[in-house]
C-alpha cells in the first residue's frame, strides 16, 4: 500500500492518511459580513474523511480582503460561522486548519472601500475581479513601520479567533503573490529599511508574523505556505540564486519556532530547490507538486514513498471529488472539475459532486 494511505501525526493530531486538501478560494462567504454559511460547512465536511483540510484563504482583517465574498475571521459573526464549519469537519473525523491570507496589493478599493497596502508602493500588473467587473490593480499604500506592526497584530488576533472557532491550527499564506509573498519578492518589495533589500531582510515580515502567531497559539498549531519562484499575481522571483538565498534563509529563521509544517506549492523547474528545502526543514513537509496543466493526481502519491514529502496536497481534484482519498486508493474514477462554478454561486459545482457508490 502506498505510504500516502498510512496514518500520520501532525502537531499532536492524528491523521488517517497523508492526503491533504489544499486551500482553494471559492468565494461563497455569503453570510453576514463575509461570514461562512451552512453550505460551506457541508462542503468541508464532505471532504474531511480523517485527513487534513486547509481552508480557503481567509482575511485576518477587513483591509486584507482581495476578492468579493471571501471569508474573514476578524468579527464575531465570522467566528460563529466558522465554528459551524469546524464542528462539521470534526464530526467526520477530520483535522482542519484555516489559511490566514492578507491579499496586500492584490485587491481593490471597490471590494473593501480601502486602498490596498503592500511592502512598497508598486502596483501589480493585471486585473482583479470585483462585483463591478474586472478592474486594473491599483498602486498600494506602502506600509509604515507602525502599520506593519498593526498588520502582524491582526494576524495574531485572527489566529486566536481561529482557536476560539474550533480550528486545529492556522496556515499563514506566504505564497501565490499575497502580502507575505510580496515582502519576500524583490519586484514587490523595494524597501531599503529593515524590511527589505537583502534576501534575509525580505524574510523578516514572514518570520515576524510566524513567530508572533506561534507565540500566541502554540507553534504546533501554525503552518506556513510558500511558493518559491511562482509568478502568480505578478511576482517576479527570476534570479535563481536570489530565490535560493531567500528561501533557505527563511527556513533557517523559522526552524527554531518548531512550526507544525511547511507547505510548499511548487513552481515549474525547481524540484532541486524542493529537495533542498525538504532536507533543510526539520519538521513536517507538505508538497503541492507542480504537475503542469493536469491537476495533482494518483501519479504523485509516490512522492510520499520516495521521501520527497511527508504529506501531499491536492487542489482541483479534491474540489471535484469529495471522497478523494477513497478514489485515489481505488485508482479512480474521478469527477471532472467544472471551472465555470469555481468562484461564487450556490451549491452547484460546490456540494453536488457525487461520491463513489
Amino acid at each position: 500500500m502506498p505510504k500516502a494511505f498510512e496514518p500520520y501525526v501532525l502537531g499532536g493530531k492524528s491523521l488517517a492518511h497523508r492526503i491533504v486538501m489544499a486551500p482553494m478560494t471559492r468565494s461563497r462567504a455569503h453570510g453576514p459580513g463575509q461570514s461562512p454559511t451552512g453550505l460551506m460547512a457541508t462542503y468541508y465536511a464532505q471532504r474531511a474523511h480523517g485527513g487534513l483540510i486547509i481552508t480557503e484563504g481567509t482575511q485576518p482583517s477587513a483591509a486584507g480582503q482581495g476578492n468579493p465574498d471571501t471569508p474573514g475571521i476578524h468579527s464575531a459573526e465570522q467566528v460563529a460561522g466558522w465554528r459551524k464549519v469546524t464542528e462539521a469537519v470534526h464530526a467526520e473525523g477530520g483535522v482542519i486548519f484555516v489559511q490566514l491570507m492578507h491579499a496586500g496589493r492584490i485587491g481593490h478599493p471597490s471590494v473593501t472601500g480601502k486602498q490596498p497596502v503592500g511592502p512598497s508602493a508598486v502596483a501589480a500588473k493585471g486585473q482583479v475581479y470585483t462585483q463591478e467587473g474586472r478592474k486594473d490593480f491599483v498602486t498600494p499604500l506602502e506600509l509604515t513601520e507602525e502599520a506593519i506592526g498593526g498588520t502582524i497584530a491582526d494576524f495574531v488576533t485572527a489566529a486566536r479567533n481561529a482557536v476560539y472557532a474550533g480550528f486545529d491550527g492556522v496556515e499563514l499564506q506566504g505564497a501565490n503573490g499575497y502580502l507575505i509573498h510580496q515582502f519576500l519578492a524583490p519586484n514587490s518589495n523595494r524597501r531599503t529599511d529593515r524590511w527589505g533589500g537583502s534576501p534575509q531582510a525580505r524574510t523578516r515580515f514572514a518570520v515576524e508574523v510566524a513567530g508572533a502567531v506561534a507565540e500566541a497559539i502554540g507553534p504546533d498549531r501554525v503552518g506556513l505556505r510558500i511558493s518559491p519562484a511562482s509568478p502568480l499575481n505578478d511576482i517576479a522571483e527570476d534570479d535563481r540564486a536570489d530565490v535560493e538565498r531567500t528561501y533557505t534563509a527563511l527556513v533557517d529563521s523559522l526552524t527554531p519556532f518548531g512550526l507544525a509544517y511547511l507547505h510548499h506549492s511548487e513552481a515549474p523547474g525547481i524540484r532541486d530547490l524542493t529537495t533542498r528545502l525538504r532536507k533543510q526543514w526539520p519538521g513536517t513537509y507538505i508538497l503541492n507538486p507542480y504537475t503542469g496543466a493536469e491537476p495533482t493526481g494518483p501519479d504523485q502519491l509516490e512522492l510520499a514513498d520516495d521521501g520527497t514529502t511527508d504529506l501531499i496536497s491536492f487542489g482541483a481534484l479534491y474540489l471535484a471529488n469529495p471522497d478523494l482519498p477513497a478514489r485515489l486508493k481505488a485508482g479512480g474514477p474521478f469527477n471532472t472539475h467544472d471551472r465555470a462554478t469555481t468562484y461564487g454561486g450556490d451549491h452547484r459545482g460546490y456540494t453536488d459532486y457525487p461520491a463513489l457508490g
